[in-house]
Parts: C-alpha cells; structure tokens; sequence
C-alpha cells in the first residue's frame, strides 16, 4: 500500500500550524459566558454556514458514507440530502430561537414549557452525544488512522498501542485542548477552513475515482449490474424475499419517507449540537443566512462521500483497486468488502503525493471539527441548563471555567468510551447511528412541532410525551439488540420480543412519532392551556411577524429556491439514474 510521504506530511503539518493560529487567535476573548458559549453573538453567516456543513460531515459520515455506498449504493443519500431541512431551520425555527435570546434547545423548552422539560432534554441530550456522536466519531477516525498508517506503533506502559489506539487518542486530545480555550469562536472558525478542506479534498477523490474507472457512464455501467441493491428507491418487499414488509430491513422506500423527515427535523433544526451555531450570529438575518449557506453546502455529500464509496466498489469488482474483506469476530469473511476501509483505501491509493495529505488532512478536520463542536456542546448543555439552575447567580468567569472543565470531562469519558465502541461497532457505522438516532428523534420532534405551531399545547403535555417517546424508543432498542429471528446471534423467542426486535427501525421512528403526539396532545387536552402572556413570542401565532419579515432580504429568498430546485433536480436525477 502506498504510505504518506514528506509533502504529504508538510501538508498536514501545515494545516496544524493554521488550526494553532485560529485557536490562539480565538481565545484571547473568552470573558464571559456569551464569549465562551455563543462567541459573542457577533458571527457571519459564512462562518456559521461553514461550521454547520463541518460539523455535521465527521469522519464517521466521511468513513460511513463511503462503506455505506459501496455495500447498499443510493439507500443512505435521502438523509444526506436533507438540505431542505436546513431551510426550514432557517426560516422557520431560527426566528423562535434567535428573539428568545436562548442559549440552548434545552432553555428554548423552559421557556416555552416548564423546567421539567428542560431537565429532561438537557440530560437525554448529555448521555446520547457522548455514548453515540462521540464515540462513533472517534472510532470512525480511528478506523482513518489504522488504513492511513498501518506501521505506527508506540510502546507506552508496558503496552504496544497500534495506529488505531494512537489515532484515537491523539485526536480526542488535541480536539480537547483546541475547544477547551478556544470556545465556540475557536470551534466555528475552524470548522469554516474545515469545510473547505473536506470539499476540495472529497471531490479530487471523486474526481481520480471516475479517472481511474474509465468515467461517470462506467460506473452506472457497474452499478447497473446491481441495480435492486444499490437503487435510492428500495420496494417495500425485495425480490425474492419471503418476509413480510414490516420486516424487510433493506430501506423500503415508506419507511424512509417516514422516517428519514421525522429524524432530519431533529438533527438539523432542534439539536444543540447543530441549532447551537446559528444562536452565536449577530443578528436574525445572519443566522438564517448561515442556515441557507449551510443548506447549499449540504447539497455536495451525496458528490462527494457516498458516491465515492460506490466508485470504490465498482473499482474493487473490476480487479483495480483491492478493499480489505470484513473481519466479523476474528474471522475474515471471504467475498465481503469492509465498508468502513472504502474511503481511506481509496485516498491511499488514487492519489497523488501532496494531495494525499491534503485529503488526510481533511479527514483529521472531519473528525476534529465534529468533535469540537461535540465537546462545546456538551459543555453548553451542562454549564447553562444543569449546573447553572443547581447553582445560580455565579460569575460568568466562573462559568466560562466549569464550562471548560467539563469539556476535559467529555474527552476522558469519551477516551473511556472508546474501547466499548470498538467492540461494539462491527462496521456500518452510518447505519448504525441512524438506527439509534431513530428512537431518539421521535418524541423531540413532535414536541418542538407542536409546542411551536399550536399553543394549546402545555408543560404536562409536553413533559409525558418526552418521556413516553424515550422509554419507548429504549425498550425497542433494547429489545432490537437481544431479539429477533433475522440475526442468528440473537434470541428467537419468546416470538412477540422476536417480532418487536425485527420490526423495521424506520417504521418504528414513524409508530414512536405517532404515539408521541398522541401523547402529548392527549394529556394536554385533559389540562390547563398556558396562561398566553407566558409564551408571548413562543409560538408561530404570537411571533412578532412584522420584525421577522424586516430581518428577511431578497437573496435570502432567492437563494432558496435555487437551493431547492438543486436539490429537486438531484432526486429525479438519482432515483432513475440506474434504470
């Protein structure tokens, strides 16, 4: 295999001293909470655009992109083409959030609802970054290093710890100590360079892919061949398959489109970990046209990471290019591809020296930008919505501190996390990440929808319905991992467990969603309405339409609707791409 060279180095290098720079520069200024959270509210929309593309496209989608192209083709693009989802951040939540002058999603609910509800987004939230975004996000970096530098080995303790293990480790670290100092300011001027490493060195991937391959119409050619598995629109039934359809787990085309909107709402418009850069502009009109530069930026990944990992397959089934086979338990399965060693392989072996290191470069700013934002995040959430209602009235030096110390926190938790991780994980990461992001989505979406768009809607309500939604959604996952019939590691009976575990996960976030808003809906009937001078400006009828139509220019909406036909021409372009 090929190896990084000294350019290569000196690329990546280069790109080290830069990060240094950005971080010191950013963290001369971190006086005050707003500092250290929000970067002074005083960000562009360039800035916060770019940190919204970077910090959603880490090395786990980078690395579970491109497995995921290369084992099921077009099946992961519907969430990776949810640009539109970013506009709806835009033009309707950031209004809500931005004139409420929150700090996070978790405060937004407080302030709608009551302090229960924030308690309990503000926990669930803590736990699921640091047992799924962080812990994928390192071992899918890891899984980088391990393919990138094969040799490196370092004796430390008594113990020979290998690429995999250094990879880990160095990167949480030096991610640490960057968000420690630098705060959110640091976080997302890095992440706008890091952005635009991860476009430029994603598409020249593409680009020597298709050159090697013999071209765009070669690998349709190829793919063709395989046309029923690697199709964007999957039929309820596979051919042949004796299962019913609420067991057919190969993305039947309902359950995405139930489940891929109920889960893009989340992520992209009700998550702190995303919602969080759009609170840091310096007024309305920044913020939302930080969501639309986000959105343009969003359009690309489907380009440049999914269809690389289909290149890379079409690359492996015409004897060019050798992708190592998946190891399940020790044991090398013969006539597979491990998905998760797609992108690397092809950066190690299609490019150019230099290029090369910008490339692993751009990986390293993948994993790095994700976890920076990860890490402040988490630091937000406990620092604004726990410790500071535990312990009021203190400094803002002294929150700034305790936010601090608890990103050192996050990183030894999630450095403790990785060893469970990379047993866990046996390769389709992506996948995986969705499937337990399915079960979380549900019951926030339906309450942020419903607390924003009907006023009726009260504290109890929304308090039952987070809860049902997530033991729900815990159950199904515990019993998906135990039971099933499709899984001869798992248990068979008794049939009614078996039966839960192999019902669809993407149906399952529809039925969780469903019964979420039943709930919440429900037990808001049976009780008081909200006393309206509370949520004055909480919700779409009381909003102060006037001053959100001011804040709105005509680029603004032109540049939607280029977004939005881009992104239109993209589905019918794919869904009949390979017929």
């Amino acid at each position: 295999m090929t190896i990084l060279t000294g350019l290569d180095w000196l690329v990546i290098g280069i790109y080290f001293l830069m990060l240094g720079a950005v971080v010191w520069w950013s963290s001369r200024k971190q006086d005050s909470s707003a500092d250290y959270f929000l970067a002074g509210r005083n960000i562009g929309w360039f800035a916060i655009g770019g940190s919204l593309f970077a910090s959603n496209i880490g090395s786990e989608h980078i690395v579970g992109l491109a497995g995921s192209g290369a084992s099921t083709g077009m099946a992961m693009a519907h969430w990776e083409m949810h640009a539109w989802c970013m506009l709806l951040l835009g033009w309707v939540f950031v209004p809500f959030y931005y004139r409420s002058n929150v700090f996070t999603m978790p405060e937004f609910l407080e302030k709608r609802f009551d302090a229960r509800a924030r308690w309990i987004l503000s926990v669930v939230s803590l736990v699921a970054y640091v047992f799924t975004k962080v812990s994928v996000t390192v071992y899918a970096g890891a899984l980088v290093f391990q393919t990138l530098l094969p040799e490196m080995k370092l004796t430390l303790f008594g113990q020979v710890w290998g690429p995999f293990w250094i990879g880990a480790f160095a990167t949480v670290v030096l991610t640490g100590i960057y968000t420690i100092f630098g705060g959110l300011r640091a976080v997302l001027y890095t992440d706008t360079a890091q952005a635009l490493i991860l476009l430029a060195g994603s598409f020249f991937i593409t680009y020597y892919g298709l050159e090697r391959l013999g071209g765009w119409g070669e690998l349709q050619a190829v793919c063709k061949e395989r046309a029923s598995d690697l199709a964007l629109w999957r039929p309820m039934v596979q051919a042949g398959s004796t299962l019913p359809w609420w067991k057919n787990g190969d993305f039947p085309w309902l359950g995405i489109m139930i489940a891929s909107p109920i889960i893009g709402i989340w992520y992209w418009c009700t998550d702190q970990y995303i919602v969080q850069r759009t609170l840091a502009a310096r007024n309305l009109t920044q913020a939302r046209r930080g969501a639309l530069f986000g959105a343009f930026l969003k359009l690309w990944p489907v380009l440049i990471f999914l269809i690389p990992g289909m290149i890379g397959l079409a690359l492996h089934q015409k004897g060019l290019l050798v992708i190592p086979p998946k190891v399940v338990n020790g044991v090398t399965a013969t006539g597979t591809i491990d998905g998760d060693q797609v992108f690397a392989t092809l950066v190690m072996n299609l490019l150019p020296t230099g290029l090369r290191g910008l490339v692993v470069a751009g990986l390293l700013a993948a994993l790095m930008s994700s976890l920076s934002s990860l890490f402040n995040s988490c630091a937000s959430l406990f620092t604004i919505d726990i410790y500071e209602k535990l312990r009021p009235n203190q400094s803002e030096k002294h929150l700034v501190t305790v936010g601090r110390v608890v990103t050192a926190l996050i990183v030894l938790l999630g450095m403790a996390w990785i060893p469970v991780m990379y047993k866990v994980a046996g390769g389709g990461l992506y996948q995986y990440l969705q499937s337990v992001q399915g079960y979380l989505a549900p019951p926030i979406t339906a309450v942020f929808l419903l607390g924003l768009f009907w006023k009726r809607v009260n504290a109890q309500g929304a308090l039952w319905g987070l809860v049902t939604g997530f033991v729900l959604g815990m159950i199904k996952l515990t019993i998906q991992a135990n039971y099933g019939t499709l899984d001869a590691t798992k248990a068979a009976g008794p049939a009614w467990l078996a039966a839960i575990g192999d019902f669809n996960f993407l149906y399952a976030s529809g039925v969780l969603f469903v019964i979420s808003i039943a709930v919440v809906i429900g037990v808001s009937l049976l009780g008081k309405a909200q006393d309206e001078a509370s949520i004055a400006g909480l919700t779409y009828s009381s909003i102060d339409k006037k001053a959100v139509r001011a804040s709105i220019h005509p680029l603004d909406i032109a540049a939607t609707a280029i977004i939005l036909a881009a992104l239109l021409g993209m589905y019918l372009y794919f869904s009949f791409w390979l017929r």
